[in-house]
């Protein structure tokens, strides 16, 4: 899930690109349902990815937004067990997301809950690009925008597909001809300055076993009114090792 050159450890640039699934709209009251993290560099080129379930030690809420059944997460890590490496994954890079502080709150309340102050990363929010460079979009929400931007259809309320073509309304306002070239020098060069704290692995786990990941695949939406949303496939992404 993680191709390429060591994204996340020490002296890492550039862009992390966030989604979460809550059981709620608090982070105080309810619990992240699903993560998903894109990785650019610097110059905006894909990096890696990661994405998965995660067990709320509850009940999974709206289930007619984010479409994760109760059974979904049977057997999905706990937010401590990917913990380590979501440090990793965010560490020396700008925090990215459409309506960003609604995704960093949610990451900022599950890392306090284990006890893990989250470092002041820089913030950049696709929804306020996308208000100053994509006039031509009938709303400021994801779907209305990755619409004026000619992005395509993506399976919207899924973690990761919601990462993935806001990875590419970054790229797309980040271009536009009304944005100041290297705009994101000055917070690209704070965030690689930011120091991150390190996690060790949770001991809901036995040393040397993998903490497997549920990861979400759906045909591209969103869908039409009145047709019917295609099926969401659950997988098994394969398990972290050692980093966990």
């Amino acid at each position: 899930m993680l191709p390429g050159p060591a994204p996340g450890t020490p002296g890492a640039r550039g862009f992390a690109v966030v989604d979460v699934e809550a059981t709620g709209r608090s982070p105080w009251r309810h619990r992240m349902v699903e993560v998903a993290v894109v990785l650019l560099d610097e110059r905006l080129r894909p990096e890696g990815e990661f994405a998965t379930l995660l067990d709320p030690l509850g009940p999974v809420g709206p289930t007619h937004v984010h479409r994760i059944r109760q059974c979904d997460v049977e057997g999905a890590p706990r937010f401590r067990e990917i913990a380590p490496l979501l440090l990793e994954l965010l560490a020396g890079r700008v925090l990215v997301g459409h309506h960003v502080s609604c995704d960093h709150a949610f990451l900022d309340r599950e890392f306090a809950r284990i006890g893990v102050p989250l470092p002041p990363v820089p913030l950049l929010c696709t929804m306020r690009l996308a208000r100053a460079h994509l006039p031509a979009a009938r709303g400021h929400g994801l779907a209305a925008c990755a619409e004026a931007a000619d992005l395509g259809w993506y399976p919207a309320h899924t973690a990761l597909g919601d990462a993935r073509v806001t990875a590419e309304l970054l790229r797309h306002c980040l271009d536009a001809p009304s944005c100041p070239p290297d705009d994101w020098t000055g917070p690209l060069r704070e965030a690689a300055g930011v120091p991150w704290p390190r996690l060790g692995r949770a001991r809901s786990r036995p040393a040397g076993t993998g903490v497997p990941l549920l990861r979400r695949e759906a045909p591209y939406g969103p869908w039409l009114p009145g047709c019917q949303a295609p099926e969401v496939v659950l997988t098994q992404a394969g398990a972290m090792g050692s980093t966990a």
